[in-house]
């Protein structure tokens, strides 16, 4: 039953603490901002990657509750940012698509912060764990190692997908292409011979007479 508890508490963590992921979709030309409050001395962890659209990159920045610039960087792929509060406040995390006049983006972003407390009180003794207890701390951890490689899976399986799909795109725009080229070869052909047979036609008939 304690470890049944345990790993109950444990989904609740990984929502409170661990925070939220959202993918977005960031048009040309525009800005999007995410707030978050947090208290002092709060550890927090931005990770973002871009997943489709023109040349995979965009403007990220990040404020303190004062507008303080902690993080700013342009046309990145794919990055981590961490950073320890130290004022109480909303923070602000901003994605820029604005030096692109036609390229809208699909943006994904994890937003982590707080640090994550003991599965059970009994960690935070030194008192000696019991074989359940120690199968549950076991099973957290790895629980942990599951969802992060989860995450990773997911962004790296929507990043594939949607390249794969404008590939296709691109590939049936090409097959069309190359199927009206060649019907007007084919015509071009037929006509061109078609001439040929006439001009004889003509000739013969002009010499007869």
């Amino acid at each position: 039953m304690n470890c049944l508890l345990s790993l109950a508490s444990l989904l609740l963590q990984f929502w409170v603490i661990f925070g939220t992921e959202v993918t977005f979709e960031l048009p040309d030309n525009e800005k999007q901002c995410f707030y978050e409050e947090l208290d002092q001395n709060i550890r927090f962890d931005v990770t973002f990657q871009v997943i489709a659209g023109g040349n995979y990159d965009v403007d990220c920045f990040v404020t303190d509750p004062q507008n303080n610039v902690l993080y700013n960087e342009r046309k990145r792929q794919y990055d981590t940012f961490s950073h320890v509060t130290s004022m109480k406040g909303v923070y602000k995390v901003c994605f820029s698509n604005e030096f692109s006049s036609f390229s809208h983006k699909m943006v994904y972003l994890e937003f982590r912060a707080g640090e994550e407390d003991p599965l059970m009180p009994e960690m935070a003794r030194t008192t000696a764990l019991t074989q359940l207890e120690s199968s549950c701390v076991s099973i957290h951890e790895n629980l942990k190692v599951v969802t992060n490689s989860q995450n990773r899976y997911r962004v790296r399986e929507a990043y594939d997908r949607l390249k794969a799909e404008r590939l296709l795109v691109r590939v049936n725009y090409w097959s069309m292409g190359e199927t009206v080229f060649l019907f007007v070869i084919g015509i071009g052909q037929v006509m061109l011979l078609k001439s040929f047979f006439s001009e004889k036609k003509g000739g013969s008939v002009a010499a007869t007479t």
